[in-house]
């Protein structure tokens, strides 16, 4: 062979496998993507089952303020698989967005950030919008719903989660239509200790009205609670005597393996309680309040559960007063039980 025709033979074969080359990155990228998009669809998948599937038994804690819902949310909190946001409030909201058509990820995104203790999640905007937008479309309230409780459980390392917001305590049925994992825990409190505690932070109501409202909010609740599955009343009474065997029964009703860990909520209560050292502005009907007030009013919950304060109406209670609660919620009072305490 000439030497030229070895010149072109060679520069053939150099040709070739320049394009066999070629060809194999093409082959590598196109693995490449494919693995990417796999991994995409994989981890979008399994957080559509996730917000699309009921998951365990979610605590939903109401009932009347002051009635220890944040000393339970701290105890089921210090659970190792559990954890509880503060107070959402979001959820009724959520339900008339979507009954009003507004169902896409760019308008459920406001409902959440719009919400004035937004910040107290330590959530961003881009993260909750990021979310939403991963288990697209949004055809349920349930969905957005369990993606937000989801994103939080994650960003505190739990597995379950859970809410705290008492004025969910007339909204039962709601709820449950919208999360059916659901299990309600209606926390109790003798009323009249209610009033003592109202009037400690200057709530600037009645003896009278409190009873009011406390007969109407246990009323309340306990006459839808008839309509829904998993409903528990808890006393408080029985939370700070006897904590271990009453969280006890709180974790066979939530089918939750029970942790000692949860006494000892105390010791983490001021870092958890941080979420909400912020301001709230003034929102229609609701005052403003101040990152001081917000952490003081539950200053209790940094100590062991504080079994003297069952009661304190029998020593810090006028006369006049004790017989005012007893005129207007009287009948609630013997109904829960509070005579046979009293008596005892």
């Amino acid at each position: 062979m000439s030497g030229e025709g070895k010149r072109t033979g060679a520069k053939a074969k150099h040709r070739n496998m320049r394009d066999w080359n070629r060809r194999q990155e093409r082959v590598k990228k196109a693995r490449r993507l494919r693995r990417k998009e796999a991994k995409i669809s994989y981890f979008r998948g399994r957080r559509r089952r996730l917000v699309r599937k009921k998951g365990p038994p979610a605590p939903f804690i109401v009932g009347m303020t002051r009635s220890g819902t944040t000393l339970l949310r701290l105890m089921l909190d210090s659970h190792p698989n559990l954890t509880i946001p503060p107070e959402t409030h979001f959820l009724p909201e959520l339900v008339k967005a979507f009954n009003q058509g507004r169902d896409t990820p760019e308008e459920v995104i406001s409902i959440f950030t719009e919400n004035r203790r937004w910040e107290d999640f330590g959530i961003s905007e881009k993260d909750m919008l990021k979310t939403l937008q991963g288990v697209a479309p949004l055809d349920k309230p349930a969905f957005p719903a369990r993606a937000f409780y989801n994103l939080y459980a994650k960003r505190q390392g739990k597995q379950r989660w859970g809410d705290k917001t008492p004025g969910y305590a007339t909204r039962l049925r709601r709820i449950e239509r919208v999360l059916p994992e659901a299990h309600f825990i209606h926390m109790i409190r003798d009323g009249r200790d209610v009033a003592l505690s109202l009037k400690d932070r200057d709530a600037g109501l009645t003896t009278e009205q409190v009873a009011r409202r406390w007969r109407h909010r246990i009323n309340r609740t306990r006459r839808v609670a008839t309509e829904v599955k998993h409903y528990l009343e808890v006393h408080y009474e029985d939370l700070v005597t006897e904590p271990e065997q009453t969280l006890k029964g709180i974790c066979e009703f939530l089918e939750l393996e029970w942790d000692p860990r949860m006494l000892s909520y105390h010791e983490r209560a001021e870092e958890r309680l941080s979420e909400i050292a912020r301001p709230l502005e003034a929102e229609e009907d609701k005052r403003a309040l101040s990152a001081e007030s917000r952490v003081e009013a539950h200053a209790l919950t940094s100590e062991p559960p504080r079994a003297d304060h069952v009661g304190l109406w029998r020593e810090r209670m006028s006369a006049d007063d004790v017989a005012i609660f007893r005129e207007h919620a009287g009948a609630v009072l013997a109904d829960l039980g509070y005579d046979e305490r009293e008596a005892a």
